[in-house]
């Protein structure tokens, strides 16, 4: 069997493999009025139809917006898509502002925050009728934390290098091995990008339980919380977590154990929610009282996917083709970008998530699973703690930080070099060496830097609000690169006439939707 150097040698032997990867950035921000609170203004009507614009949406609430870009080769192209879809957003947005980190901070209860309404279609009906379950099983305080999705996938010619001519069905079973195989170390491995790019070190009192938490918080200013190491307080117990989850046994070691694993979840019940009801009075309060009331509630911090068609539910999608793609989850929204995320921390990823494929997966059960898991959450607490120490695996060796992160980073330097050669310039070996610095000294990572700033503040909200005005201005500045505003407006036109022709052509009655919907998990 090759090893991890032989294996990368074999894909760089076609530059393609390396310099036609396909990204696409999915970007969570809250609206907020000029003073800092949470904008209870509907979805802007300049922005369109929230269920079928291909590029603005909603996530959770009406004020939360969900910027989604195409498929892109090029990072700096990739980055630009995204800052244009922010730039017309803002022309949209009168006096509001952008949130610009994944803690909020300003909501006064549950009910300022407004489930997001996607029109009176049967569709719709059933997106809104799910945020409700989230909202009764969760709060929607939680669901209100915003954060960065970043979907990766290798292009046809990595394959062929690394598996050779192969029959369509045998590809589609290497590919998602290989993906499987991914998403192993990235469990393994994958609390790098916490430790480097987590930015939630700190929260509102909101956000806890005094009671049963056992974390020693600091106070700063009338009601911000932080731990003196935390990287990323949103991947925490304290962030969205689904504890009824916790009892689920999924497992990454095939895409028919996960499937298995899956289908389970969703239809296993649970007492805790059938407690909350499915109807009160006549109105629906949740899809069903199961652990997952549909599959896209499954936590996770990376998910295997493929694009489904028209119908298909994501299993179904996976099942047919096999993995197409990965979904990493655990990027907090970058505070200091006007998008949330820069051209680093994307080439990073690229390097990170090229690694783990090519590197050695064994098998994962789940008491290694739960080790690696337990290396997330000291990281994401403590993570700049230089004595910290993280487990290998289960077994009873450890290093600290430092000791992993520089392991780690001697092989993805020789993936950065492989990466410019293809590409003919430098630009993987420079992000490298600016984080490996990083590694080096934890107080340059963007949590140490936000902390820095909330701390002088004396809380939260000052920061948040300077930066929103901040990126609110680079991004009214600039000029657009990828599309313009008519272009954009024009997709915002279309994606009304979208959302009414989609409520026209319902036929079935909801209840007689939803029925069918869920016949296959009765």
């Amino acid at each position: 069997m090759m090893d991890f150097s032989q294996r990368l040698q074999q894909v760089a032997a076609n530059p393609d493999s390396l310099t036609q990867i396909g990204r696409g950035l999915e970007r969570e921000a809250l609206r907020i009025t000029p003073e800092g609170g949470l904008s209870a203004e509907q979805h802007p009507v300049g922005l369109g139809s929230a269920l079928t614009n291909k590029w603005v949406t909603t996530d959770f609430a009406e004020s939360l917006l969900e910027f989604i870009t195409p498929v892109s080769q090029d990072v700096d192209h990739l980055l630009g898509q995204l800052g244009d879809i922010h730039q017309f957003t803002y022309s949209q947005l009168g006096q509001e502002n952008l949130w610009p980190m994944s803690m909020p901070c300003f909501v006064g209860n549950e009910d300022d925050i407004q489930l997001a309404q996607y029109g009176t279609s049967n569709t719709g009906k059933m997106k809104t009728l799910y945020r409700e379950g989230l909202k009764h099983r969760y709060g929607s305080v939680m669901q209100v934390i915003s954060g960065v999705h970043f979907n990766f996938s290798f292009p046809e010619a990595f394959w062929d290098q690394l598996f050779g001519e192969q029959e369509e069905k045998a590809r589609q079973q290497s590919v998602s091995d290989a993906y499987f195989g991914l998403i192993r170390n990235y469990y393994r491995f994958g609390w790098l990008i916490p430790y480097l790019f987590g930015a939630s070190p700190a929260l509102c009192g909101s956000f806890l339980n005094k009671s049963s938490s056992p974390m020693s918080f600091e106070k700063v200013g009338a009601g911000t919380y932080y731990l003196p190491n935390a990287t990323a307080l949103r991947l925490s117990d304290l962030g969205y977590t689904n504890s009824e989850q916790s009892s689920l046994k999924i497992g990454f070691n095939s895409l028919d154990q996960y499937l298995d694993g899956l289908k389970k979840a969703i239809r296993t019940p649970s007492e805790k929610f059938a407690q909350i009801g499915i109807k009160q009075d006549g109105e629906y309060r949740q899809l069903n009282a199961n652990v997952l009331q549909i599959e896209n509630e499954l936590y996770a911090p990376i998910r295997p996917k493929r694009v489904a068609l028209s119908g298909e539910k994501p299993s179904e999608a996976l099942g047919r083709g096999g993995v197409e793609y990965i979904e990493v989850r655990s990027l907090d929204v970058n505070p200091f970008s006007p998008v949330g995320i820069n051209a680093d921390q994307v080439r990073f990823l690229d390097l990170f998530l090229t690694w783990a494929v090519l590197s050695p997966s064994d098998p994962m059960d789940d008491a290694e699973l739960e080790c690696w898991r337990d290396n997330w959450n000291r990281v994401v607490l403590d993570g700049r703690n230089p004595d910290l120490q993280l487990k290998i695996g289960c077994n009873g060796e450890r290093l600290t930080v430092q000791q992993w992160g520089t392991r780690v980073f001697a092989e993805l330097a020789q993936v950065a070099a492989e990466m410019d050669k293809a590409a003919g310039n430098d630009a993987y070996q420079k992000t490298l060496s600016q984080l490996q610095a990083w590694i080096d000294d934890p107080s340059l990572t963007l949590s140490a830097q936000l902390l820095d700033q909330v701390i002088a503040h004396e809380g939260i909200g000052g920061v948040g609000l300077s930066l929103a005005s901040n990126h609110r201005e680079a991004l009214q500045g600039r000029d657009y690169q990828c599309y313009n505003q008519q272009v954009m407006m024009q997709e915002a036109d279309d994606s009304v006439e979208r959302q009414q022709e989609i409520e026209q052509a319902d036929s079935l009655s909801f209840d007689a939707f939803l029925d069918d919907y869920f016949a296959d998990i009765q």
